[in-house]
């Protein structure tokens, strides 16, 4: 893992989380405005990404050992001793749930930016496949129908992400398995419900989630500080898209405003 510590006095601690396939530095433009702003920051590669995944040709990591990362992340975050927030975007803000479902953690809140709670793409079968996966051996590779051209209408986000580490959507059937699975009981009601400060957004040109899915989510939890923006422009990647500038303002001022609902003086 890495920090990036903000010059300024800080305010509060941001924690990012990326979604599948990535790695952490496609997300030096947010990390950058997010120091500017007055945030430390604390970011690595998922399990099985970045360099670590670099020689790699599959995607098998297990949902215990991304759980087992976010941990230490968290851990890390919160020696600073100040108010911290949790960024997911993608798989990593299914995760970033599922973290905060299962464990009693001091975090003031969670930006979700174009969660996996449900997918519109699946991997590359035949649809009678897909419905009986259970029948399919578990180290049996699908191909994610995830590509870049997806993620970003963006030219100077798409150059961000076009860097020498390949960009694989490999992964195993137990992978994809257990994935599905977590988005599945996201959504079985239980006393584990978030209760923390939310702010919710999906992309309305999203090819690759369910955004209707995502604001079903949010009317479930038991948080009474909730946001949620639907921006009409951009394709899943928000913080590598078109209003980008914009999106990161609502992350500014959500982080503000509940920095400041906490007895903190923000300027």
């Amino acid at each position: 893992m890495w920090k990036w510590e903000t010059e300024e006095h800080a305010k509060a601690v941001v924690v990012i989380i990326h979604s599948a396939f990535e790695h952490h530095r496609w997300y030096a433009w947010l990390i950058e405005k997010l120091r500017v702003e007055g945030y430390h920051v604390v970011m690595g590669d998922l399990p099985g990404h970045g360099e670590e995944g670099k020689y790699s040709r599959i995607h098998d990591e297990t949902v215990n050992e991304y759980i087992k990362y976010i941990k230490n992340l968290m851990e890390s975050a919160l020696s600073y001793e100040l108010p911290v927030y949790m960024i997911g975007h993608g798989l990593g803000g299914t995760l970033a749930v599922h973290y905060l479902k299962k464990n009693k953690v001091a975090c003031a809140g969670v930006i979700l930016s174009s969660p996996w709670f449900a997918l519109q793409k699946h991997g590359s079968l035949i649809k009678s496949a897909l419905a009986n996966l259970g029948s399919l051996t578990s180290n049996m590779k699908l191909t994610l129908d995830i590509n870049k051209k997806a993620l970003t209408n963006n030219l100077q986000g798409y150059q961000e992400m076009d860097d020498n580490l390949v960009y694989k959507t490999n992964v195993t059937v137990s992978w994809y398995k257990e994935i599905q699975l977590i988005m599945k009981n996201l959504f079985v009601p239980s006393t584990s419900q978030l209760a923390i400060p939310i702010l919710l957004m999906t992309a309305k040109q999203d090819k690759i989630t369910d955004v209707e899915q995502a604001r079903k989510w949010l009317l479930l939890q038991s948080s009474t500080e909730f946001q949620f923006k639907e921006w009409p422009l951009s394709y899943h990647n928000l913080f590598h898209d078109l209003e980008r500038e914009q999106v990161f303002m609502y992350v500014r001022d959500f982080i503000n405003n509940t920095t400041r609902g906490l007895g903190y003086i923000i300027d």
